[in-house]
């Protein structure tokens, strides 16, 4: 509350200053780390930590050590571990040191999933980014950022700053500068007009670098080809193909092999609380993922068409804490016209009333029809909202679980995390 207090009534110039002097204070501290390490940034609203992950990999299957920092997960090398921090980019001076141990550790590169919210605190000033990656672009932290425009010029930062720090030279060879860009989304040529060395595009729809083409979006895999190139990955929907392509772009500045690509996506198995499936032998399905905000939930959707179950419960909720408080009723209304059951919980209330939220996300699944104990329930304990969704299912029903995850808390009042994980909570659930 009163760290709240003091951001209020600083002039945003102070804040400004604040944020910048801790990231190169960081920096100095740490040595500079960035300096000795090819660093990919990705930013976008959707499908960032996907794509970071599968980068990864493609370098990985092609001999490079590589470290990573994501929503999900912070690894280095063979050592991979959940994000615990209730934050997709950490704060100055953990980045910096995890950096640090990046190089200590012999990585060759880092790949940054770098936020609006992060950029909006300065904390990629201290990095000296190679390649910035554009996965897409949809209303989210509006309330923060004040509107969509202030949104995407947040997010332009990063491609602002990526020729703003000097080419760095790396055992002999000189680091170009290159843009990665989603030529299908509509705010491309405005992440693609920054100052850049090299730019690369991908897409399905228009004609760019690298499109995808024959594509197979099917329950067990999708296939797609890139350059008379076929690729098959074990994720699922249209999403992820925009995933690997902005992958493999990355890649192939970095003279990875088609080959190298195509063993990489086959191995990738796909993130913890990202379209993961939960199967304890029960005869119906459990699907846990994220899909915080509508564009992913509309995605989502789309991908279970691939699908044919008899009806879907779906457990849902909304995000305190000053996120978007607009979406609350649109996150209701897609789930009421996509599930036959919609089941409201608590998510991630922080110092916001939990039950309000829930009000106000179950508005939108009854202006779809749903009715109130027949087909809509609203349950605060989350627990019990998951335990009845398990309860209701039947033979080849879906039990689709959205808003956290893999993410290790819930976020209460006064700074409080309560320990969590939706994934665990389900096996529990169907093991007594």
């Amino acid at each position: 509350m009163v760290k709240s207090l003091i951001k209020k009534i600083t002039p945003i110039f102070l804040l400004n200053c604040y944020h910048k002097s801790l990231a190169l204070l960081a920096m100095l501290i740490f040595n500079n780390p960035s300096k000795k390490l090819i660093v990919i940034g990705v930013t976008g609203t959707n499908g960032k930590s996907t794509t970071v992950n599968i980068i990864a990999e493609i370098l990985e299957e092609a001999g490079y050590k590589t470290g990573l920092t994501s929503t999900t997960n912070f690894k280095i090398g063979g050592q991979d571990k959940l994000n615990d921090q209730k934050m997709t980019m950490m704060g100055r001076f953990k980045t910096q040191k995890f950096l640090k141990r990046m190089v200590k550790e012999s990585c060759a590169y880092a790949i940054i999933e770098t936020s609006s919210e992060g950029i909006k605190q300065c904390r990629h000033l201290g990095i000296n980014y190679d390649l910035a990656v554009f996965t897409n672009l949809t209303p989210e932290h509006i309330e923060s950022h004040g509107s969509f425009e202030k949104y995407k010029e947040a997010k332009g930062k990063l491609f602002k700053h990526l020729t703003a720090r000097k080419i760095k030279t790396i055992n002999g060879k000189k680091i170009p500068k290159i843009i990665i860009a989603n030529k299908d989304d509509r705010y491309f040529e405005y992440f693609n007009s920054f100052e850049a060395n090299r730019k690369i595009s991908y897409s399905i729809n228009q004609g760019s670098d690298l499109q995808a083409t024959e594509i197979r979006l099917q329950s067990n895999g999708t296939t797609f080809a890139v350059n008379d190139e076929s690729f098959k990955t074990n994720l699922l929907g249209k999403v992820n193909i925009y995933n690997c392509l902005a992958s493999m772009a990355v890649c192939q500045t970095q003279a990875v092999s088609w080959e190298e690509m195509r063993q990489a996506l086959l191995k990738y198995q796909g993130l913890a609380g990202r379209f993961e499936f939960i199967d304890q032998g029960q005869d119906f399905q459990v699907m846990v993922d994220y899909a915080p905000e509508p564009e992913s939930m509309k995605r989502l959707y789309e991908t279970l068409k691939i699908f044919n179950f008899n009806k879907i419960i779906h457990v849902l909720g909304s995000c305190g804490g000053g996120r978007d408080t607009a979406r609350r009723p649109i996150l209701g209304e897609i789930a009421g016209r996509n599930a036959q059951v919609n089941i409201i919980t608590n998510e991630d209330p922080y110092d916001d009333d939990p039950q309000m939220i829930i009000d106000q996300v179950a508005e939108g699944s009854l202006k779809t029809g749903k009715v109130l104990d027949q087909n809509l329930f609203k349950i605060i304990d989350r627990k019990e909202a998951i335990k009845k969704a398990l309860d209701l299912a039947e033979e080849n029903d879906l039990v689709l679980i959205t808003g956290k995850g893999c993410e290790q808390y819930i976020c209460v009042k006064d700074g409080q995390k309560i320990p969590w994980d939706d994934r665990e909570v389900v096996k529990k659930l169907l093991a007594s």
